[in-house]
């Protein structure tokens, strides 16, 4: 089964600042066990991260699902489903965006 993608959104806000979501169905496996492969990202206008989710094997003394931060930390997510982790993101995106903007 190849990956085919399973949620994808962008958006621009008005100083610049973007996100980019995608979710892709992938074959269960070691690296993704509920068979979901996702990043999703907000970055300021030159493309600094902001905010990053994903779960990319790469982080597993975190946690197999986590966040990035601008400050290079990487902290655990709990994953209870995509439609939640797109809700969980799109908060945080509003709130950091309403911090910045004040």
């Amino acid at each position: 089964m190849p990956a085919s993608v399973v949620y994808r959104d962008e958006s621009e806000k008005p100083d610049g600042s973007r996100y980019e979501m995608v979710a892709w169905r992938v074959p269960m496996n070691e690296d993704f066990p509920q068979g979901l492969k996702y990043s999703f990202q907000y970055m300021d206008a030159d493309g600094n991260t902001l905010l990053r989710y994903d779960n990319a094997p790469y982080h597993l003394d975190v946690g197999r699902h986590h966040r990035h931060t601008p400050e290079g930390d990487i902290t655990k997510l709990e994953f209870t489903g995509l439609s939640d982790l797109i809700a969980d993101f799109q908060t945080e995106v509003t709130e950091i965006y309403e911090q910045r903007t004040d």
